[in-house]
């Protein structure tokens, strides 16, 4: 079974004042009833984010909401979808998660329905909050309420301040054999940027079954119809953990343990412009650890160790939590996080 994963179609909402709440509510229910949801579970959707929504309002600092469709591949073959939504703060964190989520529970402020309750409205979920860092949540909400499988890749970008569409884009095609991941970082922000990440992605998923350098040399081509991009790409072999890399320009990618990390190696250039030489980096990554890459958007000075128990998170909270805390507004930014056992 394979799934095609890539960046797009994100929605990013801040939510810091009151009136936010409906804006989030709205944006998850649209998205649910365009995806099929019937009433029963689009009012589900819309009870938990703004529950979640209220929380930010009541007791965060620099709240966020991401409200997404998330496709995933079902038992028959065929493709479903669920409304994914991430919810992130740098708020004073929950110093008891456990007693967070007890039923009852709940805090001044909010609708009374508590965290316990928003994730038991959920398909699906997963919480990380670490004390004084903030707290990042994770709900995914199908039309059946059957929980979609358990992801082992997930990412996302943010456009640059008030830019309605990103210049940094990812792809991977997931298989029980085998995961590929592609990130693309376009020169500058904006459309045109924008414009030569959607154009690798295309390339992507026309060519993901190529080894990486021959798959960069499809992308450099490619770009040359853009203004150019920074480009990576990684292919796991799962039974091994074999790591094969290849990478031109400002692309960081990393083996990530529990206890620190490996940088893999990128080679200065500009996919579509220039390049030296292109060429593969073979790696091993031991089991139950991860790979990370990202764009410039991120800084590369994030401490894995600073992050208590991340790396046994899910994929969507591990490249949320980094994006919060090692993002910079002054340029687009994507992170992609994939396990490579569980």
């Amino acid at each position: 079974m394979e799934q095609l994963i890539r960046s797009g179609h994100e929605m990013w909402i801040r939510v810091e004042e009151a009136g936010a709440i409906g804006a989030a509510r709205r944006a998850a229910t649209v998205l649910a009833g365009a995806l099929g949801f019937a009433e029963v579970a689009r009012e589900r959707v819309a009870i938990a984010v703004s529950e979640a929504a209220s929380n930010l309002v009541a007791h965060a600092v620099e709240g966020m909401m991401l409200i997404r469709p998330h496709l995933f591949p079902t038992e028959a073959g065929a493709e479903a979808a669920a409304v994914e939504v991430l919810v992130l703060d740098r708020g004073p964190g929950i110093a008891d998660l456990g007693l967070a989520l007890r039923d009852g529970y709940s805090t001044a402020g909010t609708l009374g329905v508590g965290l316990g309750g928003i994730t038991r409205m959920t398909s699906a979920h997963d919480v990380y909050s670490v004390p004084g860092k903030g707290t990042v949540i994770w709900m995914c909400f199908t039309a059946d309420d059957r929980p979609p499988p358990a992801s082992r890749v997930s990412g996302l970008s943010r456009p640059i301040g008030e830019e309605h569409v990103c210049g940094d884009a990812f792809a991977c095609f997931d298989t029980p054999r085998a995961a590929v991941v592609m990130m693309c970082d376009g020169l500058g922000h904006g459309e045109p940027a924008a414009e030569a990440s959607r154009l690798a992605v295309r390339v992507f998923q026309s060519h993901g079954e190529l080894p990486p350098v021959p798959l960069l040399e499809r992308l450099h081509e490619a770009l040359r119809a853009s203004r150019g991009a920074a480009v990576a790409v990684a292919r796991l072999d799962r039974a091994s953990g074999r790591v094969r890399f290849a990478g031109v320009g400002n692309i960081a990618a990393w083996i990530v343990r529990p206890d620190g990390r490996q940088g893999l190696i990128s080679l200065p250039g500009i996919a579509g412009q220039y390049s030296r030489t292109l060429r593969e980096y073979e790696y091993v990554a031991p089991p139950h650890s991860m790979i990370v890459m990202h764009s410039d958007g991120l800084s590369g000075r994030w401490d894995i160790a600073a992050y208590p128990g991340l790396t046994a998170r899910s994929p969507a909270v591990v490249a949320t939590t980094l994006l919060r805390d090692a993002g910079t507004r002054r340029d687009d930014a994507c992170v992609v996080a994939l396990k490579v056992a569980s």
